[in-house]
């Protein structure tokens, strides 16, 4: 075998390595930006006084009253990360988390955009990014999307 070819032999193995990692790549993105959201999910329903009362002073929620955003909020971070953890209904749920995400920025609003805040907003831009490319590339082999649409071929 010549020089190029022996390159591109030994890229060619690389790659289908990669390719073959891939369905515990797209797992281990789902169940990560899973916790991401149902942990705090999770302490809301704890405190659920302390909860409302963050909505109502802290959080700017636009369009919907405090208690309402406070329990859709909350809804969205226990059912929408459960979802996605499973891979079932991944790109819908996976754009409500993005769409709750960009919220989340918004009602945050001048913090996120201060010196101390930047931070997270940096997290808040990198959990955008794994979410979108969930609703743009799908949740991968190891999800019941992908076990449910191939079941019949």
């Amino acid at each position: 075998m010549s020089q190029p070819g022996t390159i591109f032999h030994a890229f060619d193995r690389c790659t289908d390595f990669f390719t073959a990692l891939s369905p515990l790549f797209d797992l281990g993105v789902r169940f990560w930006i899973a916790q991401v959201f149902f942990t705090p999910g999770l302490v809301k329903i704890q405190s659920w006084s302390i909860t409302l009362g963050l909505f109502e002073s802290e959080y700017k929620v636009p369009l919907l009253p405090p208690a309402v955003a406070a329990l859709l909020g909350t809804a969205a971070e226990l059912t929408l990360p459960v979802l996605i953890a499973f891979g079932l209904v991944t790109r819908l749920s996976s754009l409500a988390l993005f769409l709750f995400n960009l919220v989340a920025v918004y009602a945050y609003g001048s913090f996120l955009f201060s010196a101390e805040g930047a931070a997270g907003l940096q997290q808040h831009i990198l959990w955008g990014a794994l979410l979108a490319m969930l609703v743009f590339h799908g949740p991968g082999r190891l999800s019941l999307d992908h076990r449910l649409l191939h079941r019949n071929r």
